[in-house]
């Protein structure tokens, strides 16, 4: 795993525990810096990226994003795209 996928992996966990935490937490937190900072992570990714990677972070979905970083893409959920 490459130090971006390592951040990568890293800022969707992060994503994940601020989502979880929404419900208790006041105030509210911000999710757009996170968000930022994962288009961003994504936009250094080298060019040999899998497809399958880009293609769950170029669609924002970051739990299938999170799954293929951890070695578990097996157990994405085919979606409606041709590709998920």
């Amino acid at each position: 795993m490459t130090t971006v996928e390592q951040s990568l992996l890293a800022s969707l966990i992060e994503l994940e525990k601020t989502i979880q935490s929404m419900r208790t937490a006041q105030p509210k937190p911000s999710l757009l810096p996170v968000f930022a900072k994962i288009d961003e992570l994504t936009r250094q990714l080298p060019k040999e990226t899998d497809p399958s990677l880009l293609h769950y972070l170029n669609k924002k979905s970051y739990e299938k994003a999170r799954l293929w970083l951890e070695g578990r893409d097996v157990e994405n959920a085919r979606g409606n795209c041709r590709r998920d």
